[in-house]
């Protein structure tokens, strides 16, 4: 699949879905608490794309996946599937929201804490949406894919955590997943050159200990190897002449690149 450049009209329906999926995530931060199983934060969320906002969610069913979102808890570190497994004080867990409105998507995901996490849980979330912002606070047309990864990778292993490698984030659209991807690890002025009309998403994994992680049976969960926790923050970015626009900003979030 080639890079696809947007149009002005395929810009504004990516901008509808991803306010959705920022929406989501706003949402349900209430209902994210001690006690609470993941399949009730799913059945939550499924409810409002599709009844409230009269969207769909794209996980579901996306090449047999089984739920509308994705939460990945401690030592997952992306795809986790929503189940019976209740959340603990201590805690922390990803929630993967993709929104499809009108043909077209919008893709995000954000850490939350259950009760009160650790020392090194709440480092290592902080420090993961921090190499987020690394890696969009480079993103302009002239600017390489590689530059991303780059900023990330440095960041992360000053703080002595480590990246990554065998997921990265990619172009969206009419399509879930398109080209390019966006690698989280790398070399600055290599990869593909950046240019306006593109939006991908950046969504950098972090480990607090080693990156090698490996997929549980249910072929879809992924895990740290050595069961040490993950974090993981996105957002979808649009590449604009002279920057980029955030698509799934949080009104919450008023540190952005």
């Amino acid at each position: 699949m080639t890079i696809i450049i947007k149009t002005e009209d395929q810009i504004k329906k990516i901008r509808k879905a991803c306010q959705l999926a920022a929406d989501v995530l706003v949402m349900i931060e209430p209902y994210v608490k001690p006690e609470i199983t993941t399949q009730a934060l799913n059945d939550i969320c499924h409810d409002y794309i599709v009844n409230k906002q009269n969207a769909i969610p794209a996980p579901l069913n996306y090449k047999g996946f089984p739920r509308s979102i994705c939460t990945s808890i401690n030592h997952q570190v992306c795809h986790g599937i929503p189940s019976d497994k209740v959340l603990n004080d201590g805690d922390i867990v990803n929630l993967d929201i993709t929104v499809i409105k009108n043909g077209y998507h919008g893709d995000t995901s954000k850490m939350f804490f259950i009760g009160t996490p650790s020392i090194q849980a709440e480092r290592l979330t902080r420090v993961a949406r921090e190499c987020l912002l690394k890696g969009i606070a480079v993103v302009k047309p002239g600017a390489y894919t590689g530059d991303i990864g780059a900023a990330i990778e440095e960041h992360a292993h000053k703080h002595h955590f480590s990246v990554v490698r065998e997921y990265c984030g990619h172009g969206i659209g009419e399509f879930f997943h398109e080209e390019p991807q966006i690698l989280h690890f790398g070399k600055a002025g290599t990869g593909v050159q950046i240019k306006a009309g593109m939006i991908f998403t950046i969504e950098p994994m972090i480990n607090a200990g080693k990156r090698d992680v490996k997929v549980l049976s249910d072929g879809w969960t992924v895990v740290t190897k050595d069961r040490r926790l993950s974090a993981q923050w996105e957002h979808t970015i649009l590449v604009t002449d002279n920057g980029h626009e955030v698509l799934t900003q949080r009104s919450e979030e008023m540190d952005l690149p």
